[in-house]
């Protein structure tokens, strides 16, 4: 509920749920931009190329330009190119790894658009690993064909931001700024008009306008204790969009990669599933190849069977991780075929040549977010997603591996040629900043919140243990914020969402599993879906 005085220049608004004030400013038509592209890896990047044959865009990243989760896609991208595969293989094999859940338009929107997509890369330079002049295609986990393109063996992503950069560098309409934060989304009569900027090394708000507003954002892994995600991966689109009213849809499945690097005092790094592709063994404490007993797939398995596969294997064993061994293969091509993943182990002392590395699962992926259709449209007007924070519904339970890189530029090229629409759109109105409120939670307290309670496996009583703590948490305003401050906000808010939407659904499905309710059910053959009335958003 909100009371609205009128003042001569626009009016004030008074949340009673907060106590606080929210400025709201009567907005002239200038426009800061046309299109506000906010995140700068693969989708964003994609969109902007297509966004700047319609007007001026800006391109924001929350730290340096090159910092996304798209940088450190290590696996591939899957695409149905290779002489033995066809396009209805990749969607039948997309749609089995969902579970029940994938919207079946968007997967055939996938696979059908992949090819292209991947040409279009290739044109612009992407350099993908080839077998003399023919592209080179591998496989992994709950894949029927070899399908999967890599870059310079295992930096796919790095590799295609690499290649979007460059071309959206080279286009006039494209600006670039870095080191700024989003806080929060400017809304002008019930539609997206801009967005807040933090910008931490000036230490000052400012509002930026623009007719239309991507969030490519990222994922959400630092929720969760355990992550192979960037720093940067607060689920900052996810908050943001929830606090200004949109729809967001099964952002309980979580993927946990199987096997990231775990040795002390060195980051979750993710040693790829394509490891695993090419013969890595996951063995016990005892050196006992173990995945036989969980799966027919064995090692091959989908991620969610893997990753409790070896939390049941921690557990039984006594052990802290368990062992991924590759020194089945020659050295010489474990080098060449990943470079980046043995050079970096052995740096943290562990050389995957001669020796088995220490696994253990960590948060990897989000299939929920942003509920949006085919074009990226969100259920508010002129908010748009793509990439890891959106749901699409082509991901459903449980995301088929690679399919991540694909998304993101396929769903980021239809965004922005659905966003073109709004080039010629007045923004007149009264454009609301609204007030923000900072969680007395440490972020540490959170994290192991989440990956106790809403992680890998779940139950009733552990995530109203996690909703009464979230729940209770005081709020207080912030007059300038801090960059800590603006994550811990977003950290709270997806982890509230991931609990409450894990709590309701009860049954195990993809990488949603209840030890209290450890079947199916066909009475949660739909998406969970949450949102709240911009007024309540602290």
């Amino acid at each position: 509920m909100t009371l609205c005085v009128k003042w001569p220049n626009g009016c004030r608004l008074y949340d009673i749920h907060t106590g606080l004030q929210s400025q709201v400013v009567r907005i002239a038509m200038a426009m800061d931009c046309d299109f506000l592209v906010i995140g700068a890896g693969v989708a964003g990047l994609r969109a902007a190329i297509e966004l700047a044959k319609s007007g001026d865009v800006l391109v924001i990243a929350k730290d340096s330009l090159r910092e996304s989760s798209s940088e450190y896609a290590q696996g591939g991208i899957a695409v149905a190119l290779s002489d033995d595969d066809e396009v209805a293989l990749h969607e039948q094999d997309t749609l089995y790894a969902g579970d029940g859940l994938c919207d079946q338009r968007a997967v055939h929107t996938l696979v059908e658009e992949g090819p292209a997509a991947i040409q279009d890369l290739i044109e612009w330079g992407a350099e993908f690993d080839r077998e003399g002049q023919k592209l080179s295609f591998t496989r992994e986990g709950a894949h029927s064909r070899n399908r999967i393109l890599h870059a310079h063996g295992d930096s796919t992503g790095h590799e295609i931001a690499r290649t979007l950069y460059r071309k959206a560098s080279s286009l006039p309409n494209i600006r670039f700024e870095s080191y700024a934060a989003i806080t929060d989304l400017l809304t002008v009569d019930d539609r997206i008009s801009g967005a807040v900027i933090f910008e931490e090394k000036k230490g000052i708000l400012r509002d930026i306008r623009a007719r239309a507003v991507l969030l490519a954002t990222g994922g959400l892994g630092r929720v969760f204790k355990e992550t192979t995600n960037p720093d940067v991966a607060t689920g900052d689109g996810v908050a943001m969009a929830w606090r200004a009213g949109a729809e967001i849809d099964n952002i309980e499945f979580v993927q946990f990669h199987p096997t990231a690097l775990h040795v002390d005092g060195a980051p979750r790094f993710l040693l790829s599933e394509a490891l695993r592709g090419e013969g890595a063994i996951l063995r016990n404490k005892d050196g006992e190849a173990f995945m036989e007993r969980y799966h027919p797939y064995k090692d091959l398995a989908p991620r969610d069977v893997v990753s409790r596969s070896i939390v049941t294997e921690m557990r039984r064993t006594g052990s802290p991780h368990v062992w991924l061994d590759l020194t089945s293969r020659d050295a010489d091509f474990i080098r060449h075929r990943f470079p980046r993943i043995y050079e970096t182990c052995v740096a943290y002392g562990v050389d995957i040549a001669r020796e088995p590395a220490p696994v253990h699962p960590a948060a990897h992926y989000a299939m929920g977010g942003v509920k949006t259709n085919l074009n990226g449209q969100s259920s508010i007007p002129g908010l748009y997603a793509a990439g890891e924070v959106a749901c699409t519904g082509v991901h459903g339970a449980n995301r088929l591996a690679s399919n991540s890189l694909l998304e993101a530029v396929v769903f980021g090229l239809r965004a922005g040629r659905a966003m073109s629409i709004h080039r010629r759109e007045r923004a007149e109105g009264v454009s609301v900043r609204p007030p923000m409120l900072i969680p007395n939670l440490t972020e540490r307290t959170i994290r192991d919140l989440t990956w106790e309670h809403c992680g890998i496996v779940r139950d009733r009583a552990g995530l109203e243990a996690a909703m009464a703590t979230l729940d209770q948490t005081e709020w207080a305003p912030a007059s300038m914020p801090a960059l800590a401050g603006i994550e811990l906000r977003n950290i709270h808010q997806v982890a509230s969402l991931i609990a409450q939407c894990a709590l309701w659904r009860e049954e195990s499905r993809g990488a949603h599993f209840r030890t209290d309710f450890p079947a199916k059910s066909d009475a949660f053959l739909k998406p969970s879906e949450v949102s709240r009335p911009p007024a309540l958003s602290r």
